[in-house]
């Protein structure tokens, strides 16, 4: 895949993940519609993830030629997906409530603030 089909499929999961991410922080939790999109959000992290570390890094340093500093909030979305859903498993939901505003601060607020900084692609398409 291009990186512009790489782009278009990680708008494609994480916009809709920013949205349910938002409903879930806003609403009431341990519902059954909490853990469905629970889930559906945890799999939309996860996709998305995954794809950056396919997308080399366009601005700023790249290490092994290929990865750079926002692809740490790859390897945080890995880290806090799979933490927080055996956490809930567990019944620890303090854990799992830490794992999930981590990864919607890190993950969704402060990365995609970056995705709007000069030299990236949205800022180009929609500050530029």
């Amino acid at each position: 895949m291009t990186y512009l089909q790489l782009a278009y499929f990680h708008l494609a999961t994480v916009l809709p993940a920013f949205l349910i991410g938002t409903y879930l922080l806003a609403n009431r939790k341990g519902t059954p519609t909490h853990r469905m999109l629970g889930k559906v959000y945890m799999s939309l992290m996860l996709v998305t993830a995954l794809l950056t570390l396919f997308m080399a890094a366009q601005v700023g340093p790249v290490l092994i030629g290929h990865f750079g500093y926002v692809h740490l909030f790859s390897l945080l979305v890995l880290y806090a997906v799979p933490s927080a859903y055996f956490a809930v498993r567990k019944g620890n939901i303090a854990k799992h409530k830490r794992s999930m505003l981590l990864l919607y601060v890190g993950a969704i607020l402060i990365a995609g603030g970056f995705t709007f900084t000069p030299g990236r692609m949205l800022y180009d398409w929609f500050l530029a």
